[in-house]
Parts: structure tokens; C-alpha cells; sequence
């Protein structure tokens, strides 16, 4: 539907998978999202000399959102990121049950897999550093920012989606943003199978590894019947008026 835009909002790097720009998506009641102020990705770690030219210039990095746990975080860092001029926020999106998760628990191999679920039990735990990632976002002086977890698809997906519902960009969009994931897959798990925090995924498109729209349909109308939507669930857990307001108007734009 958006094929035009969405080839647009790719980003490729030598050694960062699954990069897109949240900018050029339809808004309700007019307008789209802004380009240039957020990006979407998984982990940037093995970033070269040149991807992190390109971040830092034309991207314009200045925050860089971290969705992974701490003990993510120590076992795989952050490469050349680690000494560069960005300011580097650990916002770890996990289940409310446990303050870790294993290396099995994280990448469960399970050919099914309930991502329903298990979205909601991440944004049932996670209510801070969502709520913390919205408010950074919504501050211009932060931009550009860009937002990852592991694979870019589960953490920063259920992130994406909040972000994206909360400013009014249409359930259908933000689902088929979600499964562009899936054109990027493969090389995903051959770069993630390689490292100790996530050896052992299943195969493409099956389990942890899937990428089906209906999975963020499903998410998002949970969230509509339990808190009348994105939006209402970030005031009712610590944004206010102003703050979301601030959101709408650095993402979208008219």
C-alpha cells in the first residue's frame, strides 16, 4: 500500500540490520510522520567506521534509545557506539515477572510462539521506559534518535507501535511496518545465532522469528479494549497533556 514510502524509509548499513526511518507514514485526520527524527533498528554493535559516519552525519544521531536488558548489554556492548558523541539511555523492555531473562528465555525456539502475549507482558513491565522513550522522543533536542533492541522486530516493535498509535498513524500501517521486518530476517539471525546472548534461534518466520501483521492488529486492540488506545495508556501511566502533545507535533507533521 505504502510500497513508494517504504522504500524510502530503509536505511542500509554495512553492519546494521533492519534500519528504517518512522517518517512518511499517513496520520488520521491528515498529515504524516515526520522524517529525520526517529529511526527503528536492531543492534547496532558491530557498526563500522562508516556506519557510524553515516549515523552521526546524515542521520544526525544524538540519542540512542536501548531497548535490551543490562545483561545484554554487558555480554554484547555497543562497539564503536561506546566512545562516540551520543548519548546512550538504557530503557530495557522486559516482562514485569523477572528483572532478567536467561539467553533461552529471550530467543524461546518454539515453532509457536504467542507474540500477542508476550507484547503484552513486555508492555505490562516495561511501562517506565516506554513512557521514558516517548518523553525523550518528544524532545527536539534529542533528536535524531534512534531505537533498537535485539533483532529490531519484538521490543522495538511493540515500541514502534505505541509511538505510532499514540500519534495517530493508522492500526493497518503501523501493522505493515511492522512486517517489513520480515525482508530482513535472514540476515538478522545469521548475525544474531553468531552471538552468545542469542545463539539458537528457530528458522526464519517461524516462533520468536515470525514477522506476521496480525500480531500487532491483535496487540493494539488489546490496547484499545483495556486502555481506549496508545495514547491513553501512555497518560495513564506518567505522560501528560503537554507531553504527549509535544509528541504529535515532532512526529507529525501537517
Amino acid at each position: 500500500m505504502y510500497s513508494d514510502t517504504n522504500v524510502r524509509r530503509w536505511i542500509d548499513f554495512a553492519e546494521i540490520d533492519n534500519v528504517r526511518d518512522l517518517g512518511g507514514l499517513p496520520v488520521i485526520g491528515g498529515g504524516t510522520t515526520r522524517f529525520g527524527v526517529v529511526y527503528r533498528a536492531s543492534t547496532p554493535q558491530h557498526l563500522t567506521a562508516e556506519d557510524l559516519s553515516a549515523l552521526l552525519g546524515p542521520l544526525g544521531l544524538r540519542t540512542l534509545l536501548d531497548l535490551r536488558n543490562p545483561d545484554e548489554v554487558e555480554r554484547e556492548g555497543y562497539g564503536l557506539l561506546a566512545t562516540a558523541a551520543v548519548a546512550v539511555v538504557n530503557l530495557p523492555v522486559r516482562k514485569a515477572t523477572r528483572s532478567t531473562l536467561t539467553p533461552a528465555e529471550l530467543v524461546p525456539d518454539g515453532r509457536q510462539y504467542d507474540l500477542v502475549g508476550l507484547y503484552r507482558e513486555l508492555l505490562s513491565g516495561s511501562a517506565e521506559s516506554v513512557v521514558t522513550a516517548a518523553r525523550i522522543i518528544a524532545d527536539s533536542a534529542r533528536h535524531s534518535v534512534v531505537f533498537h533492541c535485539a533483532a529490531g522486530k519484538d521490543r522495538t516493535g511493540l515500541v514502534a507501535a505505541v509511538l505510532l498509535d499514540a500519534v495517530g498513524v493508522p492500526v493497518e500501517v503501523i501493522a505493515e511496518d511492522y512486517a517489513l521486518t520480515g525482508q530482513r530476517l535472514s540476515r538478522i539471525r545469521a548475525r544474531l545465532d553468531d552471538l552468545p546472548s542469542y545463539h539458537g534461534l528457530p528458522p526464519v518466520n517461524t516462533g520468536i522469528l515470525a514477522a506476521d501483521p496480525e500480531v500487532i492488529r491483535q496487540f493494539l486492540a488489546g490496547l484499545r479494549e483495556t486502555h481506549g488506545g496508545s495514547a491513553a495508556w501512555l497518560r495513564s501511566h506518567g505522560l501528560d497533556a503537554a507531553e504527549l502533545t509535544q509528541l504529535r507535533q515532532v512526529l507529525v507533521e501537517v
